[in-house]
């Protein structure tokens, strides 16, 4: 039998707090609770969780230096971070992206949609964040690095260097949702001068040039954007 999931969860408020374990130890992972980031950063010095649900509004230190400190120490660097938000708290879930959090849940939330994330992350993490270095094959999309080569539906594409960069960084990692600059420091590095709205205008140019398969990148309000996971 599987060795159950570890998770932490790490909230202030009592009965969002038990609301999540209820519904993760029906889902048959192991549950662990923190009240405060201090605790927090506790247990997953004592034994990193395989996956940390963070509010980013916590008493003492709060979410947002949770996330920086689990990410700046070797024993938790790569471990999976969801976190929790209050709906339109959109700068908090940018810089917590920018952060390195995998991914975000907006409260008032479904407990269903909640599963759904965290077993998103879990089995991302699972096949590495990068995802292989060959072909991508997703739907009716293929790509070829090697070839420089995008076709869909068996026709080809022609897409531009960036254009090309750009769909290679979001389709290799379906479901995470990107920031405009970790998009630019991923396709051409921080120092490369480009601005946010430059970004916007080459995935315009993407989706026309993408046809049915332009509906897979999709835009995350205030936030940037994601490839689609296929159904």
């Amino acid at each position: 039998m599987a060795e159950k999931k570890q998770i932490l969860v790490v909230e202030d408020e009592a009965d969002i707090l038990e609301l999540i374990r209820y519904n993760l130890d029906k889902e048959g992972y192991q549950v662990l609770t923190a009240a405060t980031g201090e605790q927090a950063m506790a247990a997953a010095r004592t034994r990193p969780p395989d996956l940390v649900v963070l509010d980013l509004m916590l008493p003492g230190i709060d979410g947002l230096e949770v996330c920086r400190l689990l990410r700046r120490q070797p024993a938790t660097e790569a471990l999976p971070i969801v976190m929790l938000t209050a709906k339109g708290e959109e700068a908090d879930i940018v810089a917590g992206l920018e952060l390195g959090a995998d991914d975000y849940i907006t409260k008032p939330f479904s407990p269903r949609v909640m599963i759904a994330r965290i077993r998103s992350v879990l089995r991302r993490g699972a096949r590495g964040p990068a995802g292989p270095p060959g072909p991508i094959h997703l739907d009716a999309l293929s790509l070829d690095p090697g070839r420089r080569e995008v076709r869909v539906e068996g026709e080809p594409v022609q897409l531009t260097y960036t254009e090309f960069h750009i769909l290679e960084f979001l389709a290799r990692r379906p479901g995470w949702v990107f920031t405009r600059s970790q998009i630019v420091e991923g396709v051409r590095g921080d120092d490369y001068p480009v601005t946010d709205r430059s970004v916007d205008v080459q995935i315009v140019s993407l989706r026309k040039k993408l046809g049915a398969m332009a509906r897979h990148i999709e835009t995350v309000r205030g936030v940037g954007y994601r490839f689609k996971e296929p159904s």
